[in-house]
C-alpha cells in the first residue's frame, strides 16, 4: 500500500514538475490519449448542474412550475422544525394557489440515517408522486433525492445505489421524477448536485449516493428564506461553502484523476478540479471572505445573506463536478461517531455535530498537508481570505492559509478543536477507520495520504487556537 502510494505521489509530482501552466501550477490542456487500453488516467471532464432560479420571493412561482409540469400528485418534503415557518407556508400557498394536489412529509432528519431516508422512501413508494419539491437544508434535499431514486426504481436494494465500498455505487439507469429544490439554508449548495449524504448506522460512518441523475431538476433560490436562520445555522452552514469552494479549488485536476472509465456513465460526479469549477470556486470564496461575517453577525442583513445563498450554489456547481477531499472525507466520522455534544441553535432531540463544522475543525490541518502540492493555489485562497501573502513562499503556503484559517475561525467563534465537541486521542483510531471508506473523496486529495497521515491529521485538529 505504501509503495502504491509512492507511486501515485512520484506521478503528481512528475505532472506538477512539468507543469508550465500560468494558472497556479494546474495544466489542463495536456493531450487526450484516447487508447481505450493505454490510458489509466481520465483525458475530459463534463459539467451537470440543475437548472437554477434566483430572487426574492421566487418560492411563490413553484405552483406554477408544477403546474406547467403537468404534476398531478405532489410530495412535499421538510422537517418538522421548517414544517412550522414561511418558508414551507410559502410553498404551500403556492400549491394549493394553482390548484397542485400534494402530500407532506415532515419527517425528515437533521443529519439524515440510513433508517431515516428508508422511512421517506417508503412513504414516496406508498404515494405514488408525479413529483417532488423539497424545503429546507441539505438534509432534507439529500433525503428527498434519494426517496425521488428509490421510488423510481423500487426493486433496487438500498445498497444498490450506494456509493462503494459501502455499497454497490451501480449507476442509476432509470427515469426520475422531476424535484423542485428550494434551499432555506446558506450552505450545502445540494439544490445544483447529483449527491445525496447520509450516517450508514451499522458502521457509524458518513457515506452517500453520487450521480448525476438524481440532482435536482430545478432549484429556487429565495433569499427571503435565510432571514429565518438562527446565528450558528448561518455560520455552520457557511463553513460548508468554504471548504467546498477550498477543497474543489485545490482537489486532484481531473487528468490526473484514475481510472479512465470505459463509458462515459461510469466517469463520476467528483472528477477532480477543472477549468470550469475552478471559475465558480474561486468566485465563491470571494463572496464568503466579503459577506460571510456580516451574514453570521446580523440576522437581518439581507444583502449579506442573499450572497451566502448564491454563494452556496456556486460553490455547489464547482464542488458538484470537481469534488470534494480530505476536509469532507474525515468529517463524516466526526458527525458519525458523535457522543454528546449538540449544537446551539439546532432544534433537534439527538446529539450532533453539524456538517458545516465537523467539516471546518479540520480544514487548518490538511491544508497545511495539502499545500505541498500545488502550493500556488493554497496562496491564492489565503489571500482572498484575507492573509498576507506579500512575503510568503511557496513553501509557506501550507502555514499561510492554515493561519488564516484559524483567524477566520476565531473570529467566528468556532469551537477550539475536535477536542471540544466531545473527542480525545483515544478516539483517534475510530476517527481514521470512519475516514477510510471514504474513498470516492479522499483520493481527489492532491497529496495521497496513509492511515499515520490521517493519525496526524486528526490530532493536529484536537485544538486550533
Amino acid at each position: 500500500k505504501e509503495l502504491g502510494g509512492l507511486k501515485q505521489l512520484t506521478f503528481i509530482l512528475l505532472q506538477f514538475q512539468r507543469c508550465q501552466c500560468p494558472t497556479h501550477s494546474h495544466t489542463y490542456s495536456q493531450a487526450p490519449g484516447l487508447s481505450p487500453s493505454g490510458k489509466t488516467t481520465d483525458y475530459a471532464f463534463e459539467m451537470a448542474v440543475s437548472n437554477i432560479r434566483y430572487g426574492a420571493g421566487v418560492t411563490k412561482e413553484v405552483g406554477m412550475d408544477l403546474q406547467n409540469m403537468g404534476a398531478k400528485n405532489v410530495c412535499l418534503m421538510t422537517d418538522k422544525n421548517l414544517s412550522q415557518l414561511p418558508p414551507v407556508q410559502a410553498v404551500m400557498d403556492s400549491l394549493v394557489k394553482n390548484g397542485i394536489h400534494f402530500q407532506v412529509y415532515d419527517n425528515v432528519r437533521v443529519e439524515p440515517t440510513d433508517t431515516s431516508f428508508k422511512e421517506a422512501i417508503e412513504f414516496t413508494q406508498k404515494g405514488a408522486f408525479d413529483a417532488y419539491v423539497a424545503v429546507g437544508g441539505g438534509s432534507t434535499m439529500d433525503t428527498c433525492k434519494a426517496a425521488n431514486l428509490y421510488a423510481s426504481s423500487p426493486h433496487s436494494d438500498f445498497l444498490d445505489y450506494v456509493n462503494a465500498p459501502i455499497g454497490k455505487g451501480k449507476p442509476v439507469s432509470v427515469p426520475l421524477k422531476p424535484l423542485i429544490a428550494v434551499p432555506t439554508t446558506t450552505g450545502t449548495g445540494s439544490e445544483t448536485t447529483g449527491v445525496a449524504i447520509f450516517d450508514y448506522e451499522h458502521l457509524k460512518v458518513k457515506t452517500g449516493i453520487a450521480s448525476r441523475a438524481i440532482k435536482p431538476t430545478l432549484g429556487l433560490i429565495d433569499p427571503l428564506h435565510t432571514l429565518h436562520m438562527p446565528e450558528r445555522l448561518v455560520a455552520n452552514s457557511g463553513f460548508d461553502v468554504l471548504c467546498h469552494a477550498l477543497e474543489s479549488y485545490t482537489a486532484l485536476p481531473y487528468h490526473m484523476r484514475s481510472p479512465c472509465p470505459s463509458n462515459p456513465m461510469m466517469r463520476p460526479a467528483y472528477q477532480g478540479s477543472n477549468p470550469i469549477s475552478d471559475l465558480w470556486a474561486v468566485h465563491a470564496l470571494r463572496i464568503v471572505a466579503k459577506y460571510m461575517k456580516r451574514a453570521v453577525r446580523n440576522p437581518d442583513d439581507l444583502e449579506a445573506r442573499s450572497h451566502m445563498h448564491l454563494a452556496s450554489a456556486f460553490a455547489g456547481i464547482g464542488f458538484g463536478n470537481a469534488g470534494v477531499h480530505l476536509c469532507h472525507g474525515m468529517s463524516y466520522p466526526i458527525s458519525g461517531l458523535v457522543k454528546t455534544y449538540k449544537a446551539k441553535d439546532y432544534n433537534v432531540d439527538h446529539p450532533l455535530v453539524p456538517h458545516g463544522l465537523s467539516v471546518v475543525l479540520t480544514s487548518p490541518a490538511v491544508f497545511t498537508f495539502t499545500a505541498h502540492m500545488f502550493p500556488e493555489r493554497h496562496l491564492e485562497t489565503a489571500e482572498i481570505l484575507g492573509g498576507d501573502i506579500r512575503t510568503a513562499r511557496t513553501q509557506d503556503a501550507g502555514p499561510v492559509l492554515a493561519d488564516t484559517l484559524r483567524k477566520f475561525l476565531f473570529d467566528l467563534d468556532v469551537d477550539d478543536g475536535l477536542a471540544a465537541v466531545g473527542y480525545t486521542k483515544a478516539d483517534i483510531p475510530a476517527l481514521v477507520k470512519g475516514t477510510l471508506p471514504q474513498e470516492r473523496v479522499t483520493k481527489l486529495a492532491p497529496r495521497p495520504q496513509s492511515e499515520e497521515d490521517l493519525s496526524a491529521l486528526f490530532e493536529a485538529s484536537m485544538k486550533l487556537y
